[in-house]
């Protein structure tokens, strides 16, 4: 199944059951303590909080969302990326844990058809109620029902809204790991799918100071975890919400895809971050020294500089941006029109950097090839090149990390 039609199933399944569909908001959220959206339920943070009036008590969304805390492992992993979208259904004081429960359930077992004998799930240790609504009213065993503390317990990190969470697990079977459930190994029982009992507010992360004005229901599902499972591959870089991205990197470069394990890094990393900068440009991020400007910028010069480790002599970017539109235009029809403005940006900012880069490199190169393993990379020469060449100073502390040194 393709990512466009896991989207719409999710989308049309809950519409059929009093949902509004909303569509996606921004990457650039109204929420000044975000820098970005990260999370499907930030666009409804007021109607949460009960600061607002919901001009709706039951919604469903697909939500873009950037999240770069991540970064330097891109690329290095099957399932961090710095874009997702994540698939959420909402109640804002309507119904709670029993419907939200038997939803999941249903979609998941005959929607998305996936076998139930290789579902599991948690709920957090103090959640009676959820536990029973899983053994008693949907009928699950109680053999693969789990419990555990703050890996239950959904949080955003900032004062806000928060509450303990049941999540779905896929068992992906024996030659990926030890049995026993996620409480034992997460990467054999993977993770996709989170209810959020959303009753609770925190002024730091996990220290609850009250409860909500109403209790709510935040489910999330990430579309990309969704795809791996169905699409039987085991990297969400080999679904197709991702893997042409990457096929436009190899037609770019000569490379193959699966040639060399350094190689295919370089490749996932112009893949993600082709896709998470065409969506940011979209919507009206523009590159910076601060800010989410710095992040779209940092993409930017992430990926240019992976090219050139590639041999990519060209600019590459345009080319990615392409495919990223092609791939996300069923889902959000407006990365059409915004097209000539996302590649005439995005080409500008490559061919800036792709200057910057080469002198850059060369100096960097020089200084490396006199220091044994484990040395550090001066101050001095750090200055020179951000002052010289305008070469950015995390980029060389990634580079020299990458080569074994340190900065």
């Amino acid at each position: 199944m393709d990512g466009s039609t896991i989207r719409r199933r999710f989308l049309d399944f809950f519409v059929e059951r009093g949902h509004t569909e909303v569509p996606s908001a921004s990457l650039i959220p109204i929420d000044p303590t975000l820098l970005l959206t990260n999370a499907g339920m930030v666009p409804f943070k007021p109607y949460l909080l009960g600061e607002e009036t919901p001009p709706y008590v039951r919604a469903v969304s697909s939500q873009k969302c950037a999240r770069t805390v991540d970064i330097d492992i891109v690329g290095t992993t099957a399932r961090h990326a710095t874009f997702f979208e994540m698939l959420g259904n909402f109640s804002f004081g309507d119904y709670y844990k029993p419907e939200a429960i038997a939803w999941a359930y249903e979609f998941i077992t005959e929607h998305l058809e996936l076998d139930p004998d290789r579902l599991w799930y948690t709920v957090h240790h103090t959640d009676d109620d959820a536990a029973e609504i899983w053994l008693d009213a949907v009928g699950i065993p109680e053999a693969r029902l789990q419990r555990r503390d703050r890996d239950n317990f959904w949080q955003m990190g900032v004062p806000g809204p928060c509450g303990p969470s049941s999540e779905i697990f896929y068992d992906k079977g024996p030659e990926y790991g030890p049995d026993g459930g996620p409480v034992v190994d997460e990467e054999r029982f993977v993770e996709f799918w989170n209810l959020v009992f959303m009753q609770n507010v925190q002024d730091e992360p996990y220290h609850v100071v009250g409860d909500l004005p109403a209790r709510n229901i935040d489910t999330g599902a990430g579309l990309e975890r969704v795809a791996t499972l169905l699409q039987g591959v085991d990297s969400l870089f080999d679904t197709d919400l991702l893997r042409p991205v990457i096929a436009t990197a190899e037609t770019a470069s000569g490379i193959t895809y699966g040639a060399r394990p350094e190689t295919d890094v370089s490749l996932r990393i112009l893949g993600d971050h082709g896709k998470s900068l065409t969506m940011l440009i979209a919507d009206g991020v523009v590159p910076s020294n601060e800010g989410r400007g710095y992040v779209l910028r940092r993409l930017l010069r992430r990926a240019v500089r992976h090219a050139y480790l590639l041999g990519v002599e060209d600019p590459i970017v345009p080319k990615l941006v392409e495919t990223s539109i092609g791939i996300m235009r069923d889902g959000y029809p407006e990365l059409a029109e915004k097209a000539d403005f996302i590649l005439e940006m995005s080409e500008r900012e490559e061919v800036r950097f792709r200057r910057t880069l080469s002198s850059g490199h060369q100096l960097l190169d020089t200084e490396l090839e006199g220091l044994d393993a484990g040395d550090e990379v001066s101050g001095e020469t750090a200055f020179k090149l951000h002052d010289t060449y305008g070469f950015p100073v995390d980029l060389t502390e990634e580079i020299a990390t990458e080569r074994g040194f340190t900065l």
